[in-house]
């Protein structure tokens, strides 16, 4: 061991008192209770300890200034004989230090999961079942306009406390699952909207899918695929009390999947038309 007065930290005419504080702050600081796995930690710890054995005492705090024991406490020559060495058991010797230490309420671990929700409940609120490691099963809320990867903390349901300490909380991260049809961006929801050439052509009334179920929504005569029908109101609620988000119709033509002779003739009859043109593209 090191000079013990430098393993305290206190200059060599230091009184008891600020020894024995001196010792406790390193200690405190360096005990491998705070500090697991800590290996520097661990070794200012034991070289503490073993200073405030040599230094706490006063005996031995008088013989080694006068130079007669050694930093480990063995006899110094010309004092002769076989030596000696206390040793020290910080177990034993500081119990009282460190039992208020040990033994002191201390809250519990901090738990993790990851639990999937329905598009639906994530968008509107709803409730999903949770099974903690307890094997407990708790029901979740979900709040209204939950976005994937959102974490909820439930207070008190992590790990339990130790010595009469609070239990920990329990971290929940939401995993939305997609949807048939929804998507979300923000606030908004989109939807692609399939539609006959008929229906593209000659215009009319369509049904849509809605968070808050089917509307009737009107298709105006020669729409394109890719143009966009807005239905305010019909977005993700605003957590905030505030209005809600809109939904976005995106019109997309879809052909018959069997060949149509007379719908061929007809596209022939187009076929000097080029689209890229009109829209400026060439």
């Amino acid at each position: 061991m090191r000079d013990p007065y430098a393993a305290l930290d206190c200059p060599r005419d230091a009184d008891a008192g600020t020894l024995k504080r001196a010792y406790r702050r390193i200690v405190k600081e360096n005990h491998p209770d705070r500090n697991p796995g800590d290996a520097r930690a661990e070794a200012r710890f034991k070289e503490a300890a073993a200073a405030w054995d040599l230094l706490g005492d006063p005996d031995k705090r008088a013989r080694f200034d006068r130079g007669e024991i050694d930093t480990e406490g063995r006899e110094r020559a010309p004092f002769g004989g076989f030596g000696r060495n206390a040793g020290f058991d910080p177990g034993d010797l500081f119990g009282d230090i460190f039992s208020g230490f040990r033994n002191r309420p201390r809250r519990g671990a901090d738990t993790r999961y990851r639990v999937s929700v329905p598009f639906l409940d994530a968008v509107k609120g709803g409730t999903v079942r949770l099974s903690l490691k307890s094997g407990r099963s708790i029901a979740l809320s979900v709040p209204p306009a939950t976005e994937d990867g959102a974490r909820l903390r439930l207070a008190g349901r992590g790990e339990p406390g130790a010595s009469g300490g609070p239990p920990g909380d329990a971290e929940v991260e939401i995993a939305v699952e997609p949807h048939g049809w929804f998507r979300r961006e923000g606030r908004t929801i989109l939807v692609d909207l399939p539609v006959s050439l008929a229906e593209a052509v000659r215009g009319g009334k369509v049904r849509a899918p809605t968070l808050d179920g089917p509307v009737t929504v009107r298709i105006a005569p020669m729409t394109s695929s890719g143009a966009r029908l807005r239905l305010k109101g019909k977005g993700v609620p605003d957590p905030a009390g505030g209005a809600r988000g809109d939904q976005i119709l995106r019109v997309m033509i879809q052909l018959p999947r069997d060949p149509d002779p007379a719908l061929a003739d007809a596209a022939e009859d187009r076929a000097d038309a080029d689209p890229r043109v009109e829209a400026g593209m060439a």
